[in-house]
């Protein structure tokens, strides 16, 4: 985020993904886990179990497309995969609160270096906001614990919809007053859905 690229005047607002793209979610859970051992003692591949954490993130939205469960806030959809990793990584001991605990380091995820510098400066010239899966408290709580600078907090929790569902890209411009020409969406991926083409 070093450099401010020129983008045609048309653009307006910059929707960023913020998994991976602003905050290193990887090393944040990493380090909470990290903890863990340094306070109760376990014994556990705290990188595999942050990327299988991740690895469960899709499928769950999936079950909730499908229908077979109802609208699910991602800090629900995480702590349901949690509490399959607790088995999976044989993690015991933990009372209720330590467990919510653990399951709130998604709101406690901290930004890559350039993120924040980053931000401040396409303020200057663009309304910066999420457009997140995560759900607003946990987009707000992360944002005030990294110092995320954003004008707005958008989040799928708003739509009803996960990304890349096109009703989130579509009512994130209308209620910023734009039109979905004037908005561009940031976001670190390695390629993009059909489905998502003029929206990254």
């Amino acid at each position: 985020m070093n450099q401010v690229t020129q983008w045609p005047e048309v653009v307006r607002a910059l929707t960023f993904d913020v998994f991976g793209t602003v905050v290193d979610w990887r090393s944040s859970i990493i380090r909470e886990g990290q903890i863990l051992t340094t306070t109760k003692g376990f014994r556990v591949d705290w990188a595999k179990f942050a990327d299988t954490w991740r690895a469960g993130y899709r499928p769950a939205m999936d079950r909730v497309r499908k229908g077979e469960l109802a609208w699910t806030s991602i800090d629900a959809l995480h702590r349901l995969i949690l509490d399959d990793l607790l088995k999976q990584f044989q993690i015991t001991g933990l009372t209720a609160a330590e467990i919510d605990h653990l399951n709130r380091a998604w709101h406690r995820l901290m930004p890559w270096p350039d993120s924040v510098p980053g931000l401040n400066r396409l303020r200057s010239r663009y309304i910066v906001a999420t457009l997140s899966n995560g759900n607003i408290s946990l987009l707000v709580n992360m944002a005030k614990n990294a110092g995320l600078p954003w004008d707005c907090v958008l989040s799928a929790e708003l739509f009803g919809h996960y990304k890349p569902d096109k009703e989130v890209y579509e009512t994130a411009a209308r209620l910023l007053g734009l039109a979905p020409a004037q908005v561009m969406m940031v976001a670190a991926q390695k390629r993009l859905a059909s489905s998502q083409a003029g929206w990254f």
